[in-house]
């Protein structure tokens, strides 16, 4: 009789900080995996915890909470498969990244993570010892190996657990979205599976936490590289993956292959779920956010009716004496296509107030950004009062290319609890606005079709802060603009490679000195979701007083 082996894969969302609430998660995968016959459930790295704790994970209290929660969760499930669950391991001054295999009511193995990541949004030699290489792990029939995450990038530790006696790979991850990581993973896991010769299980986490957004898009290949299996992207779910013996060794019999989305529905969908995850795990359910009648609030309009329904997002249009009638019917147009409330509060009667209150100290002074900019902080001191009356998270609308050159006023339009599209690009919004135009997804809670108007889309952007203001009196067209910005930001590019890529160097000095000396906005501005590995957080860390200029 042919041996077989079922492993059941939770690709799951788990909370930062709620142990019970994850432990119930588990107990509920594990009842569902027991029923449908399998050997063995396993539950990302760092699931009973959620991930990234930061400097929680070094708080002893944490870990001796962790301890209790991770051994009741084994009395709980002694009588059925074995629990495969990650978290952290107590030790001297700071903690293992662990994974706990937890069978017959007790913690039976624990494997240790090795290789620490330590760049981008990683810090995690700051945070865990680095374990050494272990053997695998026998449940059952099989001889498992576990390779945690990072450990999986490399192959000393692979070829270990092949050496040793493996006869799969299982490789529990917290492995966060970036443009084009889906690709990234496959290819890099084909190269362990071509090493060792065994086949690979790659269960990756799901969920948002602060702005990384988790993308599951678990998979499973067999020797040689062949895919047997790809869970989908974005969602959560119990899989069964079978292994049957062969003369040739263990193999995993073909399951469902779903389809992973493009860049651009990836990116949008990331900034719809990081934006749901965000509000319900802060406590929130309802969003405001100011509609201007322009690009980026429309777009961000879109994101949260998508996340959170358009029931539950307020906009409000903060009218002056600049705004324009075509802006007054544009986020009309978009509340009405998207079919979320639209309140009006206009702003010119507070702004007299504060003029007049600062007549005599400004007397002799030209009018400039103070004045124009007293606007933008009168609506965010009202879009905070609407948020706090009525327990509406506050999202800020500024898109990648404002928060870079700091073409935003801080304490004013940078008011906010949340920004979808912080690590997006001006240029990138306004495909993503066709983009969603096009296409819509059951995911999608706002109606489908055109719900941000042409006209919003096709228009010159304006602050609307002054008479006949456009963003490109102070700024290069955003053509210019956002190529410089991925040169310098995203590239870490010189001004000189900026030159010979054939921009005019005081238009690049010039973009230099906006970034540098924006970097105290950016470090009070809020979290947005992560789309690149250069979003403004962890993985770009400036000073923020800094004098060097590139004089290339």
């Amino acid at each position: 009789m042919t041996a077989k082996f079922r492993l059941s894969l939770a690709q799951m969302n788990p909370t930062v900080g709620d142990l019970a609430g994850n432990a119930a998660k588990a107990r509920d995968a594990w009842g569902r995996a027991k029923a449908a016959g399998a050997d063995m459930l396993a539950l990302p790295e760092m699931f009973i915890t959620g991930y990234q704790l930061q400097d929680l994970v070094r708080k002893p209290a944490f870990a001796a909470d962790v301890q209790r929660v991770l051994e009741q969760l084994a009395v709980d499930c002694a009588d059925g498969p074995a629990i495969g669950i990650g978290g952290p391991l107590p030790a001297a001054d700071k903690p293992f990244n662990a994974y706990f295999v937890l069978e017959g009511g007790k913690i039976t193995a624990t494997v240790l993570k090795h290789h620490l990541p330590n760049s981008n949004v990683f810090d995690e030699v700051r945070y865990y010892h680095a374990g050494n290489p272990a053997g695998p792990v026998r449940v059952g029939p099989l001889r498992i190996g576990i390779p945690i995450c990072e450990d999986a990038w490399f192959e000393d530790v692979t070829e270990t657990l092949a050496e040793t006696g493996a006869e799969i790979l299982l490789v529990p991850n917290g492995s966060p979205y970036h443009r084009g990581k889906f690709g990234l993973r496959q290819m890099l896991m084909v190269s362990r599976v071509v090493e060792t010769g065994l086949p690979l299980v790659y269960l990756n986490l799901l969920g948002g936490q602060d702005d990384q957004m988790f993308d599951g898009a678990s998979f499973v290949l067999n020797p040689g590289g062949k895919l047997t299996q790809q869970m989908p992207a974005f969602e959560e779910g119990l899989f069964h993956v079978d292994f049957v013996q062969t003369p040739d060794g263990w193999r995993a019999v073909d399951g469902d292959k779903v389809h992973l989305p493009d860049e651009w529905e990836a990116d949008y969908r990331v900034m719809v779920e990081a934006t749901r995850d965000y509000i319900h795990k802060a406590g929130f359910s309802k969003v405001v956010l100011g509609l201007s009648g322009g690009i980026d609030s429309a777009i961000v309009a879109a994101i949260a009716a998508d996340a959170l329904g358009p029931e539950n997002v307020r906009c409000v249009m903060l009218p002056s004496q600049y705004t324009s009638q075509v802006s007054l019917d544009d986020a009309a147009d978009v509340a009405h296509r998207l079919g979320t409330r639209l309140d009006t509060v206009p702003i010119s009667g507070p702004r007299a107030a504060v003029t007049d209150a600062l007549a005599d100290l400004f007397q002799g002074t030209e009018p400039g950004i103070a004045e124009e900019n007293i606007q933008s902080r009168l609506r965010g001191v009202i879009l905070m009062a609407l948020s706090n009356k009525f327990g509406e998270m506050l999202l800020t609308t500024g898109n990648k290319s404002e928060v870079a050159v700091g073409y935003a006023t801080i304490y004013g339009d940078m008011a906010g609890g949340y920004n979808p599209i912080k690590d997006m690009y001006k240029t990138r919004v306004f495909e993503t606005c066709r983009w969603r135009n096009a296409n819509h997804r059951p995911w999608m809670k706002a109606p489908p079709g055109e719900v941000i108007p042409p006209r919003v889309i096709d228009k010159a952007p304006t602050a609307e802060l002054r008479e006949n203001q456009r963003d490109e009196d102070s700024l290069p067209p955003y053509e210019v603009l956002d190529d410089i910005l991925e040169m310098l930001i995203d590239k870490e590019a010189s001004v000189a490679d900026c030159v010979a890529k054939g921009h005019d160097r005081a238009t690049v000095k010039k973009v230099e000195h906006l970034i540098y000396i924006s970097e105290y906005k950016r470090f009070q501005s809020a979290p947005g979701a992560r789309l690149t590995e250069r979003a403004f957080w962890l993985d770009r860390r400036y000073p923020i007083v800094n004098r060097w200029r590139d004089d290339s």
